[in-house]
């Protein structure tokens, strides 16, 4: 049974969705194709993935009826000049009227004027929920003072090796959820699944580390958007609902944390000054 959250505007999220990031054409669509058929329900794309219409036709194929998916794309902050063009393009992509959830990509740029087009595209009804990615807490707070409407999430990336604590209390206080993006750290996955700790609490649990990391997560509060482009471990990593970590494992995990992004940091500049090379 899929387990969901209320957003700040009462619309249910899952907790766990299916992420899209460097996958591109039939790939794509049949690695959404295999995540829709075990269960997902929650695709995360973004204009810069450049792969919303191969989400698009996994969608449509699935059979599935709208109104029980729930798609989320991202504004990049190159159109964020354009916002209102580069979601009904999406829309014409993702073949479909509506959007779950709208994100600004990166806190750089015009966003102040992306985030307002959003909010008239959220009265519009076009857009059910809007929030922001890679936004640290203190562009957040200025973001929600100065604005009629509170972004609903904040994806950022999130994962033992990083798990955010500071900023999560930051948006449990201003009521928005908190999404994991690279749950499964990416770049340091195998030194993360090596830890002894983790593999001595997967074991316990007859889970795989993937498992258990993507369940500490969700225990924590945290929406999680693991991506694969293998059958295996798309239903692997879906196969989370059926156990739970104790208080002293929950704990034991918590230790991990190095608290330094790899990737999603907006106030590194040598991180920003490639993000404006893309």
């Amino acid at each position: 049974m899929m387990n969901t959250m209320p957003l700040n505007n009462d619309i249910q999220m899952p907790m766990l969705g299916f992420g899209t990031f460097l996958m591109g054409g039939a790939e794509c669509e049949e690695s959404v194709l295999t995540a829709l058929r075990s269960g997902y329900r929650m695709i995360d794309t973004a204009e810069a993935y450049g792969n919303e219409e191969a989400v698009g036709n996994a969608t449509q194929k699935s059979g599935i009826p709208r109104g029980e998916l729930f798609l989320v794309t991202k504004v990049n902050f190159r159109s964020y000049e354009n916002t209102r063009a580069t979601v009904e393009a999406s829309l014409e992509k993702l073949k479909t009227s509506y959007l779950d959830l709208v994100l600004l990509h990166w806190p750089f740029g015009n966003y102040y004027a992306a985030w307002r087009e959003l909010e008239k595209l959220h009265q519009e009804g076009k857009i059910r929920a809007i929030g922001v990615s890679n936004f640290d807490p203190d562009r957040l707070i200025d973001l929600i003072e100065f604005n009629q409407v509170a972004p609903a999430v904040n994806q950022i990336e999130t994962h033992l090796l990083c798990q955010r604590r500071t900023e999560h209390e930051w948006m449990e206080k201003y009521h928005v959820r908190h999404m994991a993006y690279a749950p499964l750290g990416q770049g340091r996955k195998n030194e993360m699944f090596e830890n002894p700790a983790l593999v001595e609490i997967a074991r316990a649990h007859g889970k795989t580390s993937a498992q258990v990391a993507l369940r500490f997560l969700m225990q924590s509060g945290v929406v999680v958007i693991p991506k694969s482009v293998h059958k295996g471990h798309i239903k692997e990593n879906f196969d989370i609902f059926d156990f739970e970590l104790t208080a002293d494992e929950m704990a034991q995990l918590v230790k991990m944390d190095t608290a330094v992004p790899m990737i999603g940091n907006p106030e590194n500049p040598a991180v920003v000054e490639v993000a404006m090379k893309w």
